[in-house]
């Protein structure tokens, strides 16, 4: 597969993920049984960490990996779109915008983000 076309698919899946968070969160509260205490913010962390990945799988790594700037700009939309998703929820019946869940969304899309220029490192390391 090109990078070319990887990149294309990659933002596909980022623009159907974020499709997915839209829709989920346009429903009238959700009832999920909590397995444990903070459940919805780990949720929140791995829904966004998963944003935050195709974000940045979206974008041209150079020869050496993503460079700082790409880093925090695939956080910063990831965490945008999660401040909106919150700020979406202020209209939606049965449900509330929460600043943890901002949060807990930020922080995912950083972990997401890591996880991809850990591994695109790796990828390019061992290729030399």
């Amino acid at each position: 597969m090109t990078d070319h076309l990887r990149h294309r698919l990659s933002l596909l899946a980022a623009l159907a993920w974020a499709g997915l968070i839209y829709y989920l969160s346009d429903q009238p509260g959700l009832d999920v049984v909590p397995l444990f205490p903070g459940q919805d913010k780990v949720l929140h962390a791995i829904v966004y960490g998963i944003l935050g990945f195709l974000v940045l799988g979206a974008m041209h790594a150079k020869t050496n990996g993503y460079s700082p700037s790409q880093l925090w700009i695939a956080v910063g939309l990831a965490a945008f779109y999660g401040v909106l998703d919150e700020f979406h929820q202020r209209f939606v019946p049965g449900r509330s915008p929460e600043t943890w869940d901002v949060v807990a969304d930020a922080g995912g899309a950083m972990l997401g983000v890591y996880v991809l220029y850990f591994l695109t490192r790796r990828r390019k390391a061992s290729t030399r």
